[in-house]
This record gives C-alpha cells, structure tokens and sequence, in this order.
C-alpha cells in the first residue's frame, strides 16, 4: 500500500474555499493599513546569514531554515557554519530594517510600510503553530514621538475591528521599565537577558514558576527576593493612566519619563480607540533583542495566545545603515486570526455552469461570459450521472447557484435560469 502524501511537516496546503477565505481577509488588512497611510512593500524571502543571526532576534535566531552555498564541493568537510551563507527570514522586520537602509534615498521619512508575506521558523510543529505562517507588519521608520505606537494600535484594532474581531484588549509595558526594574532588584546589566527571558514566562508558569526558574539559575537570592517583592506590587496594576499609581510600586531605577510615555500612548488610545481595553503588564517582555522602548502584545476573549504583537525598535535601522532611525512595529498573527475572521460568505454570486459532454465550447463560453458580465464566479462543471454527489462538491467549494444546459433538438445549447444550489 503507497504512503500517504503530505506537505513537508510542519507545512499545509491550502484548499480553495480555506484560500478564498483568507484572501478576503488579507484584502480586508490591506484596504485598512492603506487608508491610514501605509504604503506596501515586498522584501526578498532569503537575507543574509549575517543579518539574521545578529544577536536582535531572540529565540527565533535558532530557529533559522538555512541555505546551503552553492557550489559546495562534497569531498570537502565544511563546518556549519561555514556551508551556508543564507537564511529564510523568520518575520519581516529584520527584512523591512535592511530594506529601509539599502533603500533610504529614495524613501520619504518618516516612512509608513506595510509587508505581508509568509516568514519560516524550524520550530516543533503542533496545533496553530507551523513552520511556515503568515505576518501582516505596519512599521513607522523615522518618527521617534509615541504618535507612532498610537497610530500602529489604532490601525491594527481598526482593521481587527473590521475583520469581526471585538473584545480585544492590549497589553502594554516598556523596555526601560523592564531595565530599571531588575537595576533597581540588583541584577547585573549581564544577567537581564536571562531573567527577561525567565519573566515573560509568568503568563504560563505564574509568580512562584518565575521565581523558581530563576533560583534555579542561581542567581543572587536578595536580587529575587527584591523581585518578588516587586513584581507581587505591580502584577494587580493594570492601569497605567492615573498619575502616581506606578511610580509608587516601581524603583526609583526606572526613568520617570518611561512611565509618563506609557502615559501618554494609553491616554491616546483613549481618544483614537475608546473601545480598546488598555492594560499595563508588567511581566510582559517579548522576546525580540531589538524592542529599545515601548512593547504591546493585543488578544482577544477566549484566545489563550496573543493575535499581535510589537514595539519599538529604534537601534535596528542604524545596525545595518550605520545611522540610526527610530522605527516601533505592530504585527498580526494572521494564522492565529483567521479561524475567528467574520467573512461573507465566499460562494455568494458563484454559480455553477453545468453542461453535459460535447457541449459546444463556444456557446458555453459565450453563456459563461454573460453570466461574468452580471458580476458572477462562474466554473464551466460537466454533467455527472450522479448529480447529488456532485451538487455536495460544489457546494463544499462555495457554489451557491447552478444554471443547468442542455443540448436542445437544433443541436444547440439551451440554459436554464440560475437556481439555489443545495447540498443533500
């Protein structure tokens, strides 16, 4: 018995009701970041190796699909690192950071970008989670004010608005928070990627999982017992717009203009997006190296992952132009929304053409015609001697109408009037 055929683990194909479906949202994501004044953009699918294990990239960096050099010589033993020299990109904002440099002259700052495009992590396949998936980015390069996180959030909650998706809430926190807190705990500047790593566990592990993770890292206990201190303080404090009530809790380590800035995007938000629940997160970190300030994470009810994500970046463009540009991201999840999108219904104005064998093609084609001037879909679908089964197919593929022809006496073909098409 032959094997199954499948995609490559951790791949999918994609049917054409499913393609139809994400499509229109896709074009739904488009019109909105489009109308906020984003223009789209295309980076290449392969980058450098160079640039995409530069240190910025997190836990993504080991994660890399590698390409081999070309013109390896077989015989020849080669390390790892020295066989290839390319890697496919594993989101879009390393590609849109060397694209703004290697483009900088004949772009007008600040820049407003919008990328969508499929990204590729070799990461344990499981369910929601593929090795190849789906980001739709909006970045601002060039405007270093927090005008640039409000309009990101508020065009993501728009075009997630639009889309079907309400409830959704956003959680925000800062880098310099994060810094100045474990400064002021007494952790070494040399240790915070490791305990930051550690903390953005708490939403699955909680308090006492971060705590323990990090005695088992051993690291000095009055540093974690300062932090636990802290963060017991700060985890109830969701809100970040009364003055006073985070500086109370936070050390004197973290600058009292990073909270003011947080501040100020959720007061905006407040105006621009009055129906988002704005949320401080102390525990929130996000795993990218290259966030320098503000972070935001959105969900919505019932989702026990979060559907965007992003921040500010504002070090990245300089690493590969060598002059540095404020740049802050936002980027949908698509394949973590598209189960949940709200979509008309794909097969509405699609009508099937159904015609027996030997139909003259010109006469078919002529009718088919007329029926796409109408604003129809129409597919040209040949009689079966078991109709039933094939009403089921199409309406499975998102034909909602049949027009039935038949060879009339004269030889020419006679067509019926557009009917419903059920399935049995």
């Amino acid at each position: 018995m032959a094997s199954k055929v499948v995609p490559a683990r951790g791949m999918r194909d994609i049917l054409p009701v499913e393609k139809a479906r994400r499509e229109h949202a896709l074009h739904v994501i488009r019109e909105v970041y489009r109308s906020f004044g984003f223009d789209e953009v295309e980076t290449p699918a392969l980058e450098e190796l160079s640039r995409l294990e530069s240190g910025q990239g997190g836990e993504n960096e080991k994660m890399l699909f590698k390409v081999l050099r070309r013109g390896l010589d077989p015989a020849q033993p080669l390390t790892p690192a020295d066989a290839a020299d390319l890697g496919l990109r594993f989101d879009l904002t390393v590609p849109l950071s060397r694209y703004v440099a290697s483009n900088s002259a004949a772009l007008r700052m600040p820049f407003k970008a919008l990328q969508i495009g499929p990204v590729w992590r070799a990461e344990r396949p499981q369910k929601g989670r593929y090795r190849q998936f789906v980001q739709c980015d909006i970045d601002i390069v060039g405007e270093p004010g927090t005008l640039a996180e409000v309009e990101l959030v508020t065009a993501t909650h728009t075009a997630l608005t639009r889309l079907g998706l309400s409830g959704t809430t956003l959680r925000i926190n800062d880098r310099g928070v994060l810094t100045g807190l474990l400064t002021g705990c007494g952790f070494a500047e040399a240790d915070h990627g490791s305990v930051l790593i550690t903390v953005d566990k708490a939403d699955k592990v909680g308090l006492d999982g971060v705590l323990a993770e990090l005695r088992a890292k051993e690291f000095a206990e009055d540093a974690v017992t300062a932090l636990e201190e802290r963060l017991t303080a700060l985890l109830p404090l969701t809100d970040v717009r009364t003055p006073g009530v985070l500086e109370a809790a936070l050390p004197e380590a973290v600058p009292a203009e990073v909270v003011a800035r947080l501040r100020g995007i959720a007061d905006a938000l407040a105006v621009s997006a009055p129906d988002l629940d704005v949320r401080f997160d102390v525990t929130l970190v996000r795993g990218m190296g290259y966030y320098t300030g503000p972070i935001f994470e959105m969900s919505m009810p019932g989702s026990s992952s979060s559907i965007a994500g992003g921040g500010r970046y504002d070090t990245m463009v300089g690493r590969f132009s060598g002059r540095e540009l404020p740049a802050c991201g936002f980027s949908i999840g698509f394949e973590r929304i598209i189960d949940e999108v709200v979509v008309p219904d794909p097969g509405a104005g699609a009508v099937a053409l159904v015609h027996p064998a030997g139909a003259p093609a010109g006469e078919l084609l002529r009718k088919q015609q007329e029926l796409v001037a109408a604003g129809h879909r129409v597919a040209l679908v040949k009689a079966a001697k078991r109709m039933q089964p094939l009403f089921d197919a199409l309406v499975a593929e998102g034909y909602r109408q049949v027009v039935r022809a038949r060879l009339g006496e004269d030889g020419r073909l006679e067509f019926g009037e557009p009917t419903p098409l059920s399935a049995s």
